[in-house]
């Protein structure tokens, strides 16, 4: 009887439950808003921080209660490169979005499950928006698991003002005359340029001399063994910068060191990507307006040439939740869109792999889209050509180069060694 009473009750509460949701008045629960981590370099005293944080305002604002995207701040370039390929060594994505520096070593994350394949969900029209070679250097065995976003050449910054204090008013165009100017500079009291064989690339010596390298061995001269007479002779100039005519510091300096002499006005010449040029403590500077860039002259038969490279490239965590995964795409087209692009080269000065109609009216910015177009070949640097492995390298053994512990020859073996080819 008990059980007879309680099937009846069970009947009866359906019979009252089931109108209702015939007539579509019982409603399922909303969805619940999908939280994107970015682990974002572009935060702090860089350049790119301020128009970042307004677009990701933006988006988070036209997306509330649906997507929203939190940055969580990298300050430490070189402390998240390392957490990067840790992460993903020990089978973890870092965050949902971060970056990377493209190059061989970088390139093998592309071999990880935990980066989401871009080829697979990119369709025509946002293809379209990125610049056809840097999509191309982006992809590995037909897999786009990074989307090249900024882009970069390198070229050899001067301190007009100071070099006017010793009568010297134009950019010199040869070796010697480079030498010659800075000999000038010294006997005035004025140290020539920043030098660094600190961090783990070594960063503004690394540009010197990767422009060496390319100067004296051809664009192609990444492709030769490390103990090619090019790199030997690039080594032996490098050295030659960092003994004569840097600061006393320059052995174990850091980039923020060797930045910070030149923003101080204590040296003269300086080696740097676009992004410096957006930065507030550079516009600061009484010699600002007087900075001119260039290609370093020519210390080998290859000439007019500039040295680049893909500076960042933006991964993205693969999911099985197409919610998630239609989230990150729907970012990341807002973030690479034009305007979102233009916003970013406008604020800080850097330039990106995605086309637009932005053309520069500040000055110094304005010079790295002349001298980029007055190129006649393109290089890589050593970073981007060679790897992360190899650039340490690089950057433990220079000191021991600049203070005489290893010669050229032996420099460049043991560089050699760190080289998978």
């Amino acid at each position: 009887m008990l059980k007879k009473s309680r099937l009846l009750a069970l009947l009866l509460m359906l019979c009252l439950v089931f109108p209702l949701v015939a007539q579509g008045q019982v409603e399922s629960a909303p969805a619940k808003e999908i939280e994107l981590r970015w682990a974002s370099i572009w935060v702090g005293n860089d350049s790119k921080a301020p128009a970042v944080e307004a677009l990701v305002a933006e988006y988070n604002a036209k997306n509330a209660g649906k997507i929203k995207v939190v940055i969580e701040p990298q300050p430490d370039y070189n402390a998240y490169e390392q957490k990067v390929r840790t992460s993903l060594a020990a089978g973890q994505a870092p965050a949902d979005i971060f970056t990377i520096k493209f190059n061989p070593t970088t390139a093998t994350f592309y071999q990880s499950n935990l980066l989401m394949d871009f080829a697979k969900v990119m369709d025509p029209s946002w293809k379209q928006t990125f610049d056809a070679g840097s999509l191309e250097q982006s992809t590995v065995d037909g897999m786009l698991k990074s989307l090249p976003m900024e882009t970069a050449i390198l070229p050899i910054w001067y301190n007009m003002d100071a070099f006017k204090k010793v009568g010297i008013t134009e950019l010199p165009t040869t070796l010697e005359g480079m030498f010659a100017a800075f000999d000038k500079l010294k006997a005035a009291g004025i140290t020539p340029t920043s030098q660094m064989t600190g961090d783990t690339n070594a960063w503004t010596s690394m540009i010197w001399f990767s422009h060496f390298a390319v100067s004296l061995g051809g664009t192609n001269v990444w492709e030769k063994s490390f103990t090619d007479p090019a790199f030997v002779e690039a080594a032996k100039l490098t050295k030659r910068m960092i003994t004569e005519y840097s600061t006393s510091d320059a052995v174990g300096l850091g980039a923020g060191g060797s930045g910070g002499h030149f923003l101080a006005g204590r040296t003269a010449v300086f080696s740097n990507g676009p992004w410096y040029a957006g930065r507030a403590d550079l516009a600061a500077t009484p010699f600002f307006n007087s900075i001119k860039i260039a290609g370093l002259p020519p210390a080998g038969s290859t000439k007019d040439f500039m040295i680049s490279r893909l500076q960042a490239n933006i991964c993205a965590a693969s999911s099985k939740d197409k919610a998630r995964e239609a989230a990150i795409v729907d970012f990341l087209k807002f973030l690479t869109s034009a305007p979102s692009i233009s916003k970013l080269a406008e604020t800080s000065g850097a330039m990106f792999a995605i086309k637009t109609d932005y053309r520069p009216t500040k000055p110094l910015q304005k010079q790295f889209y002349d001298v980029a177009a007055a190129a006649k070949t393109t290089a890589f640097d050593l970073e981007a050509a060679l790897g992360s492995e190899a650039t340490l390298e690089f950057a433990q053994q220079l000191g021991a180069l600049a203070l005489g512990r290893i010669s050229a020859e032996e420099f460049c073996a043991l560089v050699d060694r760190k080289i998978e080819r």
